[in-house]
């Protein structure tokens, strides 16, 4: 019921029913687009903040994505109605909102294009979706074929939701000289002063039709009449009524009469987005549907080409297909989409804007480059790094952004580490950037010492550094609202920077400094022992009034993922604590969906942690499969060499490849998720529930988990090295990896005649694993055997 297509091309989903909640996004750096299988669409565009053209039926609030969208049946969509005009039957593609059973069904992902397949009783709707490059609208094509024996008179209506637009002001018409419906509305404000910040916005939905209609309807009301969406009043009339909306809800419904032959087909082309006047209407028309060059089908073209430069650094061959699949063809895409857009928001999260750019990193390290001193640019000269990275001169710090966090000094060294590996860049520390609240300008290597001496001076008594409202996790806002609580994980975390850096510093050219920084993070782990081990774990934190918790004594929120995967890292755990700790984490927090944030999940609010308690158990941050913090662990898993449980939740992360686990997780593998639900042991009925939101930091951890830890891969100053750590049950993997400019084939195979791992570039051993002064432009084979085994 699930498929890749022969060519890889496209992911399939063949049922309509079996995954109601499957889907796929499209974007562009201007607007994003998340689809349904059945039809239902989530769209934004930015202007410069995020907003909506195709709108709900009621009032809707402003915030970013949700997790686990609910769908209704007045949910906005992109749908085609089809009525046969002899016998009066009536169904919709791509499913809703008839929910006729069809004869076939296909919803097809591709990488720049969302393709629909729907036939019944002999009529064959083919819907695909794609963007421009660079405007904010959709590309619509909507083929009518009649794939019966008989001669067919039909009447199809393409019928796109544009929804309550404004309670002050919204109203629609056809205007024939463009060929479109037009939805007019004002963004409501209420202060004079708000007035300048919203004349010039998009207010008017569009939808232009390359061939002329038979008829149209633009009230929504008038549309649906007593039959309501499901079987709407107004196609029991042989034409639409060409009606208008006057502060009335609007729709774009258009209608197309035909008569076909038996294997004849029709292909009708749309444009759907906003637009400032009507002027910008006219224009959008004239460039897509104009005279001369095709320029919808140009569009298509420019658009596939832009996603396809996200491809990645990396191929794979492996016993498991349908990983291949998606590191190959979907992991490099969704860290593409990250980078390239910043998550569609004018002031992303700075921790979020740096890792997603140390994705970036893999993909396009020049942009990674100018994002990284974007950040540093912000920073202020005492070293403290703001809570939101403002990308446009409008935009305006959002809620999030003004709730004090304590953790974005330490994803700095973290980071930038990703591309001084990926590129031998150190240039980049020399640069010079001023800060936000001076105008002197220092190198990068100067900004980042203020950001450790500040994570060293953010602390308290014990040498613990504090969480005021929030570190890496946003909701956990009660801790230390006091001044007083700590993060554990921030502490550990820390440490573990410090030690980044002082490699860094070694690798520059700055030895006794980094000498000076592994001091402090011994010193930093060795608090982290004294104050935060329980025996089995470390404990997530001590709140304001000095109580430890995410310890063995608490009844809910006993066990925190974060603080174990990152004390392998900063070296916290020795041997023995980290046998203990692994131990606690496969019996407490692993899943078949993989591992939890923290459990047992919280069932009521505790009061000195805040409202991640709150949050349903099992959900996002309250002990779900929360990817973003599964990945930290399972990176940490292979920098100590514990492959085998690395793999095993690393593979967890995608859906299947059993067919019960796609159902109960209802994704296709096309994307990583922000979290698949927890509480597997409280609720397991619901576990494993995909939320569909595709917007994560997990997604560069996990290509650093491939390329540092699987594949082993890793870039040095000085070359690459290859150390793989395969799970035991492969015996063999090809990687095909492009690293600054050269191409790399890399065959591993076990042989029983080994001991240990050995590396073979061109027949020659290299003894420590390294591939040295590569050239751009040059291809080399690299032979690594590993131990049978392990």
């Amino acid at each position: 019921m699930f498929r890749a297509t022969e060519d890889q091309d496209f992911y399939e989903l063949l049922s309509p029913t079996l995954l109601p909640k499957a889907s796929g996004f499209l974007w562009n750096e201007m607007m994003m687009v998340h689809m349904n299988c059945r039809g239902y669409a989530v769209a934004q565009f930015m202007q410069p903040e995020p907003a909506k053209y195709s709108h709900a039926p009621n009032l809707e609030a402003k915030t970013f994505m949700q997790p686990e969208q609910p769908y209704y049946a007045h949910h906005p969509g992109r749908f085609v109605f089809v009525k046969d005009e002899e016998n009066e039957s009536v169904f919709s593609a791509p499913y809703e909102p008839v929910r006729v059973k069809t004869d076939s069904y296909s919803f097809a992902l591709g990488q720049s294009r969302i393709v629909w397949k729907v036939e019944h009783q002999g009529v064959l709707i083919e819907m695909s979706l794609s963007l421009p490059k660079e405007d904010p609208l959709e590309l619509w094509r909507v083929k009518v074929t009649n794939v019966s024996q008989q001669k067919r008179k039909l009447s199809v209506y393409p019928y796109f939701t544009v929804g309550y637009m404004s309670w002050m002001n919204q109203s629609g018409e056809y205007l024939e000289d463009l060929q479109a419906i037009v939805c007019s509305s004002v963004t409501p404000y209420q202060k004079y002063q708000d007035y300048d910040k919203i004349k010039n916005f998009r207010d008017k939905t569009f939808l232009i039709a390359e061939q002329a209609p038979t008829s149209w309807e633009v009230n929504q009301e008038a549309f649906e009449g007593e039959g309501g969406i499901t079987c709407p009043s107004a196609l029991e009339q042989t034409e639409l009524a060409k009606g208008d909306a006057r502060y009335e809800t609007p729709v774009a419904a258009m209608q197309y009469r035909m008569e076909l032959a038996a294997g004849e087909a029709r292909e009708y082309r749309f444009l759907f987005g906003p637009a400032r006047d009507e002027r910008e209407i006219a224009q959008i028309r004239e460039t897509y549907f104009g005279s001369g060059e095709d320029g919808f089908a140009a569009a298509e073209r420019e658009y596939d080409r832009y996603i396809r430069e996200g491809r990645g650094c990396m191929t794979i061959s492996t016993p498991d297909k349908d990983l291949d699949l998606f590191v190959n063809r979907w992991l490099p895409r969704q860290i593409y989409y990250h980078g390239q857009t910043n998550r569609l928001t004018t002031d992303p999260q700075t921790r979020n804007y740096l890792q997603d750019h140390m994705g970036m990193s893999y993909l396009k390290p020049q942009v990674a480059r100018a994002s990284f001193l974007t950040a540093l640019s912000q920073q202020k000269a005492n070293g403290a790094m703001p809570d939101g990275i403002v990308l446009h001169p409008d935009a305006e710090l959002k809620y999030i952004n003004q709730v004090p966090h304590t953790d974005h000094c330490v994803w700095l060294p973290i980071c930038l580490s990703t591309y001084l590996d990926e590129t031998g860049d150190y240039s980049i520390l020399e640069e010079k950037v001023a800060y936000a609240d001076s105008k002197q300008a220092e190198p990068v290597y100067v900004h980042i010492d203020k950001a450790m001496r500040w994570l060293m001076n953010d602390r308290d008594e014990r040498g613990l550094n504090y969480i005021n409202q929030g570190d890496w996790c946003d909701p956990m806002n009660m801790v230390g609202y006091k001044g007083k609580g700590v993060s554990g994980w921030l502490t550990i975390a820390t440490a573990y920077a410090f030690q980044v850096w002082a490699d860094i510093c070694d690798n520059s050219g700055r030895p006794e400094v980094a000498r000076e920084y592994r001091a402090s993070a011994e010193e930093t782990n060795a608090a982290v022992n004294r104050y935060l081990w329980d025996g089995e774990w470390y404990a997530r934190g001590i709140t304001d009034d000095n109580i430890v918790f995410g310890v063995s004594k608490d009844q809910e929120g006993r066990i925190f993922i974060n603080p174990q995967g990152w004390s392998m890292l900063s070296g916290a755990a020795d041997d023995e604590k980290r046998e203990k700790l692994m131990q606690a984490v496969r019996e407490q927090l692993e899943t078949p969906y993989g591992v939890e944030k923290l459990a047992p999940s919280y069932t009521a609010m505790r009061e000195d942690v805040g409202r991640v308690t709150q949050k349903h158990p099992g959900s996002a941050e309250n002990g779900a499969v929360y990817n973003h913090a599964a990945a930290f662990y399972i990176y940490a898993l292979y920098a100590v060499g514990e492959q085998e449980d690395a793999f095993r939740l690393l593979r967890k992360m995608l859906p299947g490849p059993d067919v019960e686990d796609i159902v109960q997780r209802g994704q296709l593998p096309v994307f990583i998720p922000n979290y698949y639900r927890g509480a597997y042991r409280q609720f397991p009925r619901t576990a494993g529930r995909s939320s569909h939101l595709f917007n994560t930091g997990t997604v560069p951890w996990v290509y650093r988990c491939l390329i540092d830890g699987l594949f082993g891969v890793q870039g040095t100053k000085d070359g690459i090295r290859v150390n793989p750590q395969l799970p035991s049950h492969w015996n063999e993997a090809t990687v095909t990896r492009e690293f600054r400019g050269a191409t790399l084939h890399v065959e591993i195979l076990r042989d029983a005649a080994v001991s240990q791992t050995e590396v073979y570039a061109e027949g020659e051993l290299l003894p420590d694993g390294v591939l040295r002064n590569m050239q751009p432009g040059q291809t080399y084979r690299v032979q690594v055997k590993l131990r049978v085994g392990v």
